[in-house]
């Protein structure tokens, strides 16, 4: 058996610190977090190449006196934990005593601080959790920490950080969190030298918003403030219309405390029941304020995941703010139109005498929706179908030319899903024949028997009669979707681009934000032109050809989906997008369609041999003749 070693203490630091600091951003939170509770109302972070060779963070809070300077740095030392009664009721963020001795045992660091009461300040130096050097210094009130070079005594870890943009990022989205849990506290974040975010730290939390997530994301808040069984709950979520595609928007504050609730979150999403799409979700800020003594959050080193004694005043309180917020604050807009103003007839206003028959014959007839339109635009001059009308289960066509015909027309995908140009209606009997309509069939091949277009259910199922035993069920969208996604999938890399007249900004967390940028390239192959504008905000100047609506929610949903397949192959990512452009391209179940189209929509099915959509539902179903007439009893 092997002998049991102790480690030294080298080797037993550099374990646990690996439990408290994984990257740059760890660091940050544990600094940043000594700060809140050091009483600051200004704060500094300053990083260079995403924190990993420079990091300092500056406060104007109490500082620490000489004598505890070198005592703050040893493990499970710490001023706001004295017995094991306060461990039940934690009131500040730090309460473990690691965070100090845990950054300087895998990072060179250098402390400046001074007391109220003190004539001189102290500075001390500490690398790998040796001492260096502790003597006076002229320095302000407060405590300026420096870290460099982290896990320059650990390569193994080091080879594990991101890219520095990456890294950067993590930094970033701490120091939001932080601003946003504080906004009495003035936080300013420097990066590279460029300042990044500056909250004015004047208490109000919508001015923290607009710093941390812009004018767009802060317009279409609600406010919400609500008290029920001792818990209070306030703060902004987002108008049912300014729905986010994914939840990485949602920020919950317990006590101070960025955390992770999925019983807020539960809550939150169970209030907006009937105000959403399906695949969307809410936005917020919420604070949520509970006794100490009723939540643990000694559950996990990173101190984002609490324990309720009991959940259920917590949900009961997030879900009714949030419900009467929406029911109170989200009123329907008002229609403002101008005072109308009394028209003054010209001088020389002449109004010609014109007899009531000829007022009826200059009249223009409304505009109806004509199959000829579409056949103008999707099918071919020698491929237009002849058909009788007032018949809903269409006869085929009985000369072979127009079966020849109907056989090699095809549908184009992308005209499907736009709009048809409207013809006007035809305004004598002469220009429409009683047996002009659309006929659709399709004949497979010969051994096989043609299909007959018979109607559509639900505005989403389209009805065909195959020969004269089957009856085939269509889910548009599905067939649609997957045309559109083969057609991708031929044109990849060289997807036709459409550029916007106006391009859209679209306002992310910094986690989509930093994996958006490093898939740049990826987007370019699938039709998108994005780039950065800084800030957690990306500007989309260009898009697939297909995709005509709700870009910014396509970018969203696409940016988290980046931000969640980080480590995902290449070839993954973009055949995801290609599933993504094609669902939001193809035709909606519950949009109206023409008889034309829906056979142009078979036609091209039955060309491609289509069976499955891109996320592998059937795109048809059977139903044999001899199952319906046996429901009937007919057999």
């Amino acid at each position: 058996m092997p002998k049991i070693n102790v480690l030294d203490k080298h080797v037993s630091e550099l374990i646990a610190a690996g439990e408290v600091v994984e990257r740059p951003a760890s660091a940050a939170k544990e600094l940043l977090e000594n700060t809140i509770d050091s009483g600051a109302t200004a704060v500094t972070i300053e990083i260079k190449h995403g924190g990993v060779t420079f990091m300092r963070v500056t406060d104007n809070g109490c500082g620490i006196t000489r004598e505890d300077v070198p005592r703050a740095f040893l493990r499970h030392a710490t001023s706001k934990v004295c017995s094991q009664d306060d461990l039940a009721k934690i009131s500040t963020l730090g309460f473990r005593g690691e965070a100090l001795a845990s950054i300087a045992a895998v990072s060179h660091v250098e402390l400046l601080t001074r007391t109220r009461d003190e004539l001189a300040g102290t500075h001390y130096v500490i690398a790998g959790g040796e001492e260096i050097a502790c003597d006076d210094a002229g320095c302000a009130e407060g405590t300026t920490f420096v870290m460099r070079d982290i896990f320059y005594n650990t390569p193994a870890r080091m080879k594990f950080l991101k890219k520095d943009v990456t890294e950067g990022n993590a930094v970033a989205g701490i120091t939001d969190h932080e601003a946003l849990a504080h906004p009495e506290i003035s936080f300013r974040f420097l990066r590279d030298g460029r300042e990044a975010l500056h909250t004015p730290g004047d208490g109000k939390l919508k001015d923290a918003i607009f710093a941390v997530y812009g004018r767009e994301f802060t317009q279409a808040l609600l406010p919400v403030r609500y008290e029920l069984n001792g818990v209070k709950v306030w703060g902004f979520i987002s108008k049912p219309v300014a729905s986010r595609a994914n939840r990485s928007m949602q920020n919950f504050f317990l006590n101070g405390r960025y955390v992770k609730s999925r019983t807020a979150m539960v809550a939150l999403e169970e209030a907006y029941k009937g105000c959403l799409m399906v695949g969307k979700f809410p936005a917020c800020v919420l604070h949520i304020k509970v006794n100490f003594a009723s939540v643990d959050v000694n559950v996990h080193p990173n101190k984002m995941e609490v324990r309720f004694m009991n959940e259920k005043p917590v949900f009961e309180a997030v879900y009714h703010a949030v419900k009467t917020a929406l029911q109170q604050e989200d009123a329907p807009s008002l229609l403002k139109l101008k005072e109308a103003q009394p028209m003054r007839k010209p001088a020389s206003f002449h109004v010609p005498a014109v007899m009531p028959e000829q007022i009826m014959l200059q009249k223009t007839p409304p505009a109806v929706h004509d199959s000829a339109a579409f056949e103008q635009n999707v099918v071919s001059n020698d491929s237009k179908i002849p058909v009788k009308q007032n018949t809903f289960q269409n006869e085929i066509p009985n000369s072979e030319s127009e079966k020849t015909s109907l056989k090699n027309s095809e549908c184009k995908a992308e005209n499907f899903t736009e709009n048809s140009p409207q013809a006007p209606a035809p305004n004598s009997a002469s220009q429409v024949s009683d047996t002009e309509v659309s006929a659709p069939y399709v004949q497979q091949n010969e051994a096989d028997a043609s299909l007959k277009l018979v109607g559509e259910a639900f505005d989403t199922y389209i009805i065909v009669e195959q020969g004269n035993e089957e009856l085939r069920f269509i889910d548009k969208h599905a067939a649609h979707e997957r045309m559109l996604y083969e057609k991708l999938r031929a044109q990849s890399g060289n997807i036709p681009q459409q550029m916007l007249l106006s391009p859209v900004t679209v306002t992310l967390s910094k986690d989509e934000y930093s994996a958006v940028l490093q898939s740049l390239d990826l987007l370019a192959q699938a039709g998108y032109a994005v780039e950065d504008f800084g800030d957690g905000t990306v500007l989309v100047r260009g898009v697939p050809v297909m995709l005509q609506e709700n870009i910014e929610g396509a970018v969203e949903e696409i940016a988290g989906y980046l931000a969640e397949n980080r480590t995902s192959l290449m070839t993954e990512k973009l055949d995801w997008l290609y599933h993504n452009i094609a669902c939001r391209a193809a035709v909606k179940a519950g949009d109206t369609s023409t008889q034309m189209e829906l056979a142009q929509l078979v036609i091209r099915m039955e060309k491609e041999d289509i069976r499955y959509c891109p996320h592998g539902r059937p795109v048809s179903i059977v139903l044999r003749r001899k199952d319906l007439e046996h429901q009937f009893g007919r057999i």
